[in-house]
């Protein structure tokens, strides 16, 4: 199912500041306000000093898209993100569910998954971390995906992985405690 020429959202977790403008962008583009809640990339903080922002991985199996029992999500042709039929989804939940990292999630307000869908092509939240200086969210086009993909996993998984190669081992053991 995995198509290998579309679009991608590269992140580099080490370099996220916890500016949360990214979810401003997206709350912006997708709802006309500042709506974190809304927002389609979020940004977690377990760990003090450790801001992972969470969105769709694009991943190849979209297994969000299989397991959806309405067919509400379909694959964007021209970027191969993954996005919401409004008019079909009930927001049972299941695609949550199947996704490993547990992306996909509803809409505060709305009865209906809310899902990065890569902004048309042009995902304002790599735009704004761009402009911010910190490329912690990098568009990418490239092919070789297979590489520089990261798997779909949870937030806590990634502030682990993170806050290892931030903190160091000692401080990463404090970390798998909670």
């Amino acid at each position: 199912m995995a198509n290998l020429n579309n679009l991608w959202i590269k992140r580099i977790y080490e370099k996220c500041s916890g500016c949360r403008r990214c979810e401003i962008a997206c709350s912006l583009h997708h709802e006309g306000k500042i709506w974190p809640e809304a927002s389609r990339v979020r940004v977690f903080m377990l760990v003090p000093g450790v801001e992972i922002p969470h969105l769709c991985f694009q991943c190849n199996e979209y297994s969000c898209i299989e397991e959806c029992p309405e067919e509400a999500l379909l694959i964007d042709d021209q970027t191969g993100a993954v996005i919401t039929d409004k008019s079909k989804c009930t927001a049972c939940g299941t695609c949550i569910d199947a996704c490993s990292g547990r992306v996909p999630h509803l809409h505060p307000q709305d009865d209906h998954i809310i899902i990065c869908d890569l902004c048309g092509g042009k995902p304002k939240c790599t735009t704004i971390c761009h402009e911010g200086k910190w490329d912690a969210l990098i568009l990418s086009k490239s092919t070789d995906v297979e590489t520089e993909k990261s798997p779909a996993i949870t937030p806590k998984e990634l502030t682990h992985e993170t806050a290892r190669k931030i903190l160091g081992e000692k401080a990463t053991q404090e970390v798998y405690d909670w």
